[in-house]
Parts: C-alpha cells; sequence; structure tokens
C-alpha cells in the first residue's frame, strides 16, 4: 500500500503508487526521478515528501510545479501569478 495526499489535504492509503512527489514544507511536486528531491531525500527531505495521484491533485491542494523537474510546467505557473511591486 502507499499513502498519498488527496484533494482534501488527508493522506490516504492506495494500492497503485503516486505519480508525482512534493515537498509538503514548501508546497512544490515535481516527477518522481526529479534529481532536486531525489539529491535532498538523505538530507532529511523524507519526512516531509508526499506523494500525489497527479498532477491535479497536487494542483487543488496549492502546490506549484518544481523549477527543475518541471520548467515548462513551472514558468506557466509563474507567468500566470500576480506581478509584485
Amino acid at each position: 500500500m502507499y499513502t498519498l495526499l488527496g484533494a482534501d489535504s488527508r493522506p490516504y492509503s492506495s494500492e497503485i503508487p503516486g505519480t508525482l512527489g512534493g515537498n509538503s514544507r514548501l508546497r512544490i511536486y515535481g516527477r518522481l526521478d526529479c534529481w532536486s528531491a531525489n539529491r535532498a531525500l538523505d538530507k532529511g527531505y523524507a519526512k516531509i515528501r508526499v506523494f500525489f495521484a497527479d498532477e491535479a491533485t497536487a494542483i487543488a491542494v496549492g502546490y506549484r510545479p518544481c523549477g527543475n523537474c518541471m520548467r515548462a510546467k513551472y514558468r506557466e505557473w509563474k507567468a500566470a501569478q500576480p506581478a509584485t511591486p
């Protein structure tokens, strides 16, 4: 069994592994093979990592795309953000 984060921000058990991983502190989601996330695993990242069934769920709970492994999605997300003064 796998533990995934649902659209209601609650963890749930699934027989199917998640397709995306996320950082629960920074609220970033990305591919499971992200070099940045994998490099941080031995530095305590494993304790705050969450998993999502799909991208729609990650977005629904307020996570943004990773700028390293999902550059195109990140650029789209960044362009849609309000300009800061």
